[in-house]
């Protein structure tokens, strides 16, 4: 198990550039399958989760050819369907959530999948319900193997259907529409998800032949077609290392360019990081934050204290609730941060308690945080990182803290953010990894 040692209280300054969208890149690779022609997919970052799957398209039989630091080309012209059987990839599936994305591509084209419980972060419950019943709808019949513990998914055809999701998943939503695509007839998905992730994988597959409209609203169209063909695809930057790259700025009090955002897809994010009182300017399609000693907390036009909670898009992702947190420790002003979508992302907090920060944790969805506006610093601290973005979160909680700091565990961290230490120690941090 790998560990950052963290010498915190340095300023950050100059020029970062984001990854790819991790939570998109791996719906773009599962949708490789829907084809027996060449994709070809660019800004593909070099993270676990994605390194991960990249290699289990290779178990499978999908020809990988690495085309340059951030590009592949994915062939799914023999896939080995006998593989896709065996306790090895059943055992692989297990260990990496995104491979739950692999059921519609597969039932779509082949007519069949097998996936065991996926895993991932240890946030609270994540139910498959939506793939699930939304695959179903389509004339998918599913089984679950309890002596092995898979899931067993047949369809000797799909035809389109109405369907109103449960909820608004953006993996549920992106299984539904790559089953959908090679679907005979109309299906229309009402309460999809809508993020930039999901509009990317949406615009690729009409690239590739689809018939899918209403793309970035939550009334999904798609009219099937027999087959799909080879296309190119680029992902889009981080829109969450580019929020934990302004919290980084706020709680060091660094000057910081954060480059290539693509702002426009960023949504309410940087007005999310202004209600903390944090300064940033958009300067073409990057985002300047300017070192601030201090930052204050809105309130609610009656005076009320502000509540910043996640929601399905355009409203916040809940993947930064996280760093936002952390950043509202050394605010001036109080603010609720009520995590709605998964009940456990809210316990690392005890850890940044630990740190000298005042937080009152109300229940496993809600805090209430009461900044120090920079009064005192955080201590450093001995901790382990639970989950990807609570992992960050413990980062820059690390960098902004007096002494040293050790974060096990990182591999949760290296799941979703390439080559963190390197990309930091270049603009100021010191942070070892061992």
């Amino acid at each position: 198990m790998a560990s950052f040692i963290i010498e915190g209280g340095h300023k950050l300054h100059g020029d970062i550039y984001p990854q790819g969208a991790k939570n998109e890149v791996l719906q773009i690779i599962c949708a490789t399958l829907l084809t027996a022609e060449e994709v070809i997919v660019n800004n593909v970052p070099d993270i676990l989760d994605v390194n991960n799957l990249i290699q289990l398209m290779r178990d499978m039989g999908v020809t990988v050819s690495k085309m340059g630091v951030d590009s592949y080309s994915f062939k799914a012209e023999n896939v080995d369907l006998a593989y896709l059987e065996s306790d090895e990839f059943l055992k692989k599936c297990s260990s990496l959530r995104g491979s739950v994305m692999l059921i519609g591509p597969m039932v779509a084209r082949f007519g069949k999948a097998m996936i065991s419980k996926p895993g991932g972060d240890k946030i609270g419950r994540r139910r498959l319900d939506t793939h699930f019943v939304g695959i179903q709808n389509l004339g998918a019949d599913f089984k679950y193997n309890s002596e092995r513990e898979v899931y067993e998914i047949v369809a000797d055809e799909l035809n389109g259907a109405y369907m109103l999701l449960d909820e608004a998943s953006v993996t549920g939503t992106a299984n539904i529409v790559m089953a959908a695509v090679l679907a005979k007839g109309k299906t229309t998905i009402y309460n999809a998800a809508c993020e930039p992730y999901l509009q990317q994988l949406c615009k690729m597959l009409n690239r590739m032949g689809a018939k899918i409209s209403g793309i970035a609203s939550n009334l999904i169209t798609i009219e099937g077609v027999e087959s799909l063909g080879g296309t190119v695809h680029t992902v889009l930057p981080d829109m969450i290392e580019v929020g934990s790259f302004i919290g980084m700025a706020a709680m060091t009090g660094s000057e910081l360019t954060i480059k290539n955002v693509s702002y426009d897809n960023l949504g309410i994010i940087p007005e999310s990081f202004r209600r903390l009182g944090i300064r940033l300017e958009q300067q073409g399609d990057d985002i300047y934050v300017p070192a601030q000693d201090s930052y204050q907390i809105e309130s609610f036009i009656d005076g009320s204290i502000m509540t910043i909670a996640d929601a399905p898009w355009p409203g916040l992702t809940p993947d930064l609730l996280s760093v936002m947190l952390v950043v509202a420790t050394q605010a001036k002003g109080s603010v609720l941060i009520h995590q709605k979508m998964f009940e456990s992302r809210l316990f690392f907090v005890d850890k940044l308690i630990d740190m000298g920060a005042q937080i009152i944790l109300c229940d496993p969805h809600r805090a209430v945080v009461i900044g120090h506006n920079h009064g005192f610093t955080l201590r450093g601290g001995n901790m382990v990182s639970p989950d990807i973005r609570a992992g960050i979160a413990l980062l820059i909680a690390a960098l902004s803290a007096d002494g040293t700091s050790r974060i096990h565990n990182i591999e949760q961290i290296d799941r979703g953010y390439q080559n963190i230490e390197q990309r930091l120690n270049a603009i100021g941090a010191r942070i070892t990894r061992i």
